[in-house]
């Protein structure tokens, strides 16, 4: 299958080799499949082996799968790169890229010591069944919005806590520091188990060189499938709010219907 590349033509970056990163400052390429995400589940082996196991007896904080979209392959489930405005490139990037990607998406670079500790995210693998992503990049406007699609063992409560606990994280990489402060907004009215909204800045540097990452993500979740869509941007700008709440529907409609 052919990868489409594309290429922005946007000045000023942060964070080299960051795929959304990149994509939002420019001067980089972002790589994926522009073609509909697959829309059958593979005929042979199981389709929920690599989905995170939950407990016996389970918790407030664990959930049990029931739902068809528990056992749908996340590939498709993916949203449709078509869904996205034209204004937006979209495509799905390959299994390789997501782990590389979600570094931007909670504003923490791969090997970057955290303080406090106990605020460094977790990495998706490159399992394809364990999490997808769809980039949509707006070149005019130095922005992203991206839709991932992870397998989870928690509910979306102790997501809610963890941002609670770490609303303030400072990054340490490759002699760079950046501050992550993250802040819990209302979140949209939607049809799934559970939702909440984050808005994350990432602030590096200092003075005439500091540099702001800006985000806004909603997150939905139904059984073990959390939907995440983020508008991220460089610019001075408001978010794309119309785009974020058009993808971020659509894919957890997609995630219903299984």
């Amino acid at each position: 299958m052919l990868l489409r590349r594309t290429r922005l033509g946007v000045a000023g970056c942060l964070g080299a080799g960051a795929v959304l990163l990149t994509a939002a400052c420019g001067g980089s390429t972002v790589e994926g499949v522009p073609e509909a995400a697959r829309t059958s589940v593979p005929s042979t082996g199981s389709t929920t082996a690599s989905a995170p196991t939950t407990p016996s007896t389970p918790s407030s904080d664990s959930v049990t799968p029931t739902s068809p979209a528990a056992a749908s392959a996340l590939a498709a489930l993916t949203l449709d790169p078509s869904v996205f405005p034209s204004t937006y490139q979209a495509v799905v990037l390959p299994p390789q890229a997501v782990a590389q990607a979600a570094q931007d998406l909670d504003g923490v670079a791969a090997g970057a010591s955290v303080d406090p500790a106990g605020c460094k995210p977790d990495r998706p693998t490159a399992d394809p069944d364990a999490t997808s992503l769809v980039v949509g990049t707006d070149p005019v406007n130095r922005a992203t919005v991206s839709v991932e699609l992870a397998r989870v063992s928690d509910t979306l409560e102790s997501l809610r806590s963890r941002t609670e606990e770490c609303g303030t994280v400072r990054t340490t990489a490759g002699g760079v520091t950046a501050e992550v402060v993250s802040e819990l907004v209302p979140p949209p009215p939607l049809g799934a188990d559970d939702t909440l909204a984050v808005r994350r800045t990432v602030s590096s540097g200092g003075g005439a060189d500091e540099i702001t990452q800006s985000m806004l993500s909603l997150v939905g979740q139904i059984d073990d499938v959390r939907v995440t869509a983020t508008y991220m941007s460089f610019g001075a700008g408001e978010p794309d709010t119309a785009t974020l709440d058009l993808v971020f529907r659509e894919a957890v409609q997609k995630v219903k219907n299984g």
